[in-house]
């Protein structure tokens, strides 16, 4: 009984706080979490993904990673990914939601969008392997998601090969 009535006393202070109070009080978490879920909402609203996949960074002058995909096309930095091409068809155009909003290379930002066209002796399974540039630092802005679980949508497929010089339609 003592621990219930400080508790309904609080109660009725909150039920009882005049509407100004209540209006000019400042919640700085509660308008980063609003603000992150708006923002998640205008990247993929209301979009299942058709995979999630554990994430690994790769980058060009590592041992063994040579400058073109499997698809002999040159790499492209924040856009090609290797994936196991019996779940991920090469020729995919994907949608990966957690690298919306990263450092693009050019100085803007990522659309989230990249191309399957590369495959690895490691990529088995529910893995993509993330191209992020040339040398170990390209892979500094990606780091985060390294090893972490991505949500994949493929958005639509592409020929010939991947370009850097634009953004990625989707078909």
């Amino acid at each position: 009984m003592k621990r219930i009535l400080p508790c309904l006393a609080a109660l009725g202070l909150v039920m009882f706080t005049p509407p100004a109070f209540a209006q000019s009080a400042v919640d700085p978490i509660a308008d980063l979490i609003q603000d992150a879920l708006e923002d998640s909402a205008r990247a993929a609203p209301d979009v299942v993904p058709d995979w999630v996949l554990k994430a690994t960074l790769y980058h060009g002058g590592a041992p063994g990673v040579g400058g073109r995909d499997s698809l002999g096309c040159p790499t492209v930095a924040m856009r090609t990914a290797a994936t196991d091409r019996t779940l991920v068809p090469r020729r995919s155009i994907l949608f990966i939601k957690e690298t919306v909003g990263m450092p693009m290379p050019d100085g803007g930002l990522h659309d989230g969008y990249w191309y399957a066209s590369d495959v690895g002796g490691a990529i088995k399974g529910n893995r993509i392997d993330l191209f992020t540039g040339s040398g170990r630092g390209s892979m500094a802005p990606m780091m985060k998601l390294n090893l972490r679980t991505v949500s994949v949508v493929k958005a639509g497929t592409f020929e010939g090969c991947p370009r850097a010089d634009r953004q990625i339609a989707a078909r």
